[in-house]
Order: C-alpha cells, then structure tokens, then sequence
C-alpha cells in the first residue's frame, strides 16, 4: 500500500504559512525566502517571536515578478 503525503502548502484552509511552506510554494530555497522576508519583498507578521507569511502575499510577490519582467509595449 502506498502512502499518499500531503503537501501544506497545498491547503487552502491555512490562513498563515511558515517561512518553508512559502518557500516550497515559490520553489525556492528557505534562506532566500528568510532574506525576502527580511527586506519586506515578501510580506510577514509576527506572531510573538515567529514570522508567519499570509498565502495572498505569495501570489502579490509572484505578480510583482511578473510585472517587473513583463517586457514594455513597443513603440508605435
């Protein structure tokens, strides 16, 4: 029998995510996502001493990436 893992990331009922669940859904490494955090590209709050990441703040950062390399309209 086969065991069947679940990603966290995957649920949509998490309200925050840690730094790795957010790290897992960007596919990046958990330091890159720690400094992302650290100079506010990637939104966090802190929950006493944690740092806790809102999933939509995710998806804001990818549509940032996106937006920042979207190429410029030609010229007309």
């Amino acid at each position: 029998m086969e065991s069947i893992q679940l990603d966290a990331t995957a649920d949509p009922t998490l309200v925050l995510l840690t730094v790795e669940e957010a790290a897992r859904r960007l596919r990046i490494g958990r330091t890159l996502c720690f400094r992302l955090v650290g100079t506010g590209e990637l939104e966090s709050v802190p929950i006493g001493r944690l740092r806790r990441i809102p999933p939509d703040a995710v998806d804001a950062y990818v549509a940032r990436l996106r937006e920042a390399n979207r190429p410029a309209a030609a010229a007309a």
